[in-house]
């Protein structure tokens, strides 16, 4: 049997940022991932850039049926912390909108930054390799892999949720906390595109590729981005966030016009400009084909605005403004970001994301009940998560 202090399941943001912080306070670490290339969520995250972290990292851009169980992690492991490190690796890096940290190169600098920190700790990282089983022993645990048996009284399971699955994600935390009879918070995709079925699509189809400034609402909780039509139905940040609060039924709330007064500039192109189209009038608002989308679903068409209402112009406003929308589902984890739910965090210390019920068993990262928002949330989490796990490992 390979005996190890700590091993560690799943080499992503968070496993790998585990295992150097264990590593770092002189524990043998093993690195176990089943998939051949390391931190390819990394890899693929910000268009290939990686979005890193987020500067106003806060407690408001997280989601979890424990909302304030992920502040522990985020206050003694910050996004400041993660800036240095990448600074210390002298990593070029770019501050977009939002607060979101980009690298000027690629994400593979993050990736190799993290197997050189790996390397300095004297972490042994099994790529490619299979777990078969997991038991617990009188001394901790068993684990059965294709490399052999691995024997430790440490085991963390970093292994993310569903999302992505061609880059090999799978349920294996969700599997291995059933074992140990630690609740589970049902996972369902996040960050995703929604889909759209029927008439609904089919009043959509000649905006495929549209995209416009946007805010989309569920109840209280709204995002003021961008938002794109595509040709299953709608994407783009502004739907991928609210997203994370959408449950099967809801109607969507869209404003394609934000900070602006539609009904107002329409009585005012009326009154200017009568021979123009509603159509016309509208592209000055949102894009030229969603003016016409919008004309042609309120009846107008391509009448002249100066034979429209106070009322007619009020409906074309209205469907401007307050566009609502049920969608038919999401594209599912197959292009979903992130997984929602997860372990549920009442099995957990906050301090050591240790199971309470399963001492040496710890779960981090994605595979926790804690989501961020889009643009670099998830990754601090990772970090923050797997740095405090480093320490009580």
């Amino acid at each position: 049997m390979n005996a190890c202090d700590v091993l560690i399941v799943g080499a992503g943001a968070a496993g790998l940022m585990c295992a150097i912080e264990a590593g770092k306070r002189g524990r043998r670490v093993v690195l176990i991932d089943h998939t051949k290339k390391i931190g390819e969520k990394i890899r693929i995250s910000g268009g290939g850039r990686c979005n890193f972290t987020n500067r106003h990292t806060s407690l408001k851009n997280f989601l979890s049926s424990n909302p304030r169980f992920c502040i522990s992690a985020l206050k003694r492991y910050t996004q400041e912390d993660f800036i240095a490190l990448v600074d210390q690796h002298q990593i070029a890096w770019h501050e977009k909108m939002l607060g979101q940290l980009f690298c000027d190169g690629s994400a593979r600098q993050i990736i190799d930054m993290l197997l050189t920190e790996c390397q300095k700790a004297k972490v042994r990282i099994f790529a490619g390799t299979e777990i078969e089983s997991v038991d617990r022993t009188a001394d901790g645990f068993s684990v059965s892999t294709s490399e052999g048996l691995f024997g430790t009284p440490s085991l963390v399971i970093a292994t993310g949720g569903k999302s992505i699955p061609k880059i090999g994600a799978t349920g294996f935390a969700y599997d291995i906390a059933r074992q140990f009879e630690i609740d589970v918070i049902e996972p369902r995709p996040g960050l995703v595109p929604f889909t759209f079925q029927g008439d609904t699509l089919e009043a959509m189809a000649s905006l495929s590729g549209v995209s416009a400034p946007s805010i989309v609402s569920i109840g209280k909780d709204a995002f003021s981005e961008a938002m794109l039509f595509t040709h299953r139905g709608l994407s783009g940040p502004a739907i991928l966030q609210i997203s994370s609060y959408w449950r099967e039924g809801d109607a969507i709330l869209i404003d394609l016009a934000p900070d602006t007064d539609v009904f107002g500039k329409l009585r005012l192109a009326r009154t200017e400009h009568p021979k123009q189209s509603v159509a016309t009038a509208l592209s000055s608002m949102v894009p030229a084909r969603l003016a016409e989308n919008i004309a042609r679903e309120t009846e107008a068409g391509a009448a002249r605005i100066a034979d429209l209402s106070d009322k007619r112009l009020k409906v074309i406003a209205e469907r401007t403004k307050a566009w609502r929308v049920t969608p038919a589902g999401t594209e599912g984890y197959r292009t979903a970001e992130v997984t929602l739910g997860g372990i549920d965090t009442n099995e957990l210390s906050s301090q050591t994301f240790e199971a309470r019920a399963v001492p040496g068993l710890h779960f981090i990262g994605e595979a926790v009940d804690v989501t961020g928002h889009l643009g670099g949330f998830n990754f601090q989490w990772a970090w923050s998560s797997g740095w405090c796990a480093g320490q009580a490992v």
